[in-house]
Order: C-alpha cells, then sequence, then structure tokens
C-alpha cells in the first residue's frame, strides 16, 4: 500500500465522519427545540406566534453547523489532499 493511498483512505474517512457527526449533532439538536417549543406551546398557547419565531431562529442556528462541517469536509477533501487528482495520478502510474 503505497502512501498516497494511506491518505486517500484517511481523508474519506475523515470526512465520512465529519459528515455524520454533524448530520447527527443537527438531528438531535433540531428534535430538541421542536419537543421544548410543542411543551412551551401546551403550557402558554396564547405565545404560540413567539414561540414558533424563535424555534424557526434555533433550528435556523442549528442548521449553520452543517454546513460549516460541509465546507470543512470538503475543503480537506479537495484542498487539503486533494484527493481526486491523488486517485487521478495512481491510476496513470500503472
Amino acid at each position: 500500500m503505497t502512501p498516497e493511498s494511506l491518505v486517500i483512505i484517511a481523508t474519506v474517512l475523515g470526512f465520512a465522519l465529519i459528515i455524520s457527526a454533524v448530520a447527527l449533532g443537527s438531528a438531535v439538536g433540531d428534535g430538541i427545540v421542536a419537543s421544548k417549543a410543542v411543551e412551551a406551546i401546551a403550557r402558554q398557547p396564547e405565545a404560540r406566534p413567539n414561540i414558533i419565531t424563535f424555534m424557526f431562529l434555533g433550528i435556523g442556528v442549528l442548521e449553520a453547523f452543517p454546513i460549516i462541517g460541509l465546507g470543512i469536509a470538503f475543503y480537506i477533501f479537495y484542498g487539503v489532499a486533494k484527493v481526486p487528482t491523488v486517485i487521478n495520478h495512481l491510476l496513470t502510474v500503472k
């Protein structure tokens, strides 16, 4: 196994780990925000418009993290490790 292939393997595993972690974290966070909003509306139905507004603000902030994580993952994949370039180089060497 060449050093280039080890770099590709580590990069792909890191990419998958970053994407799965931000997806899981965002899903859990969205669920918590939505459940707390439902609880708050059940306690004070007259405050429903304000609660819904803050719920969407919270979900919007939570959804920024997966986008940032995706950007970092693609930066590592294409910018740092240059995986497609290394794969093309490995395929043409043989």
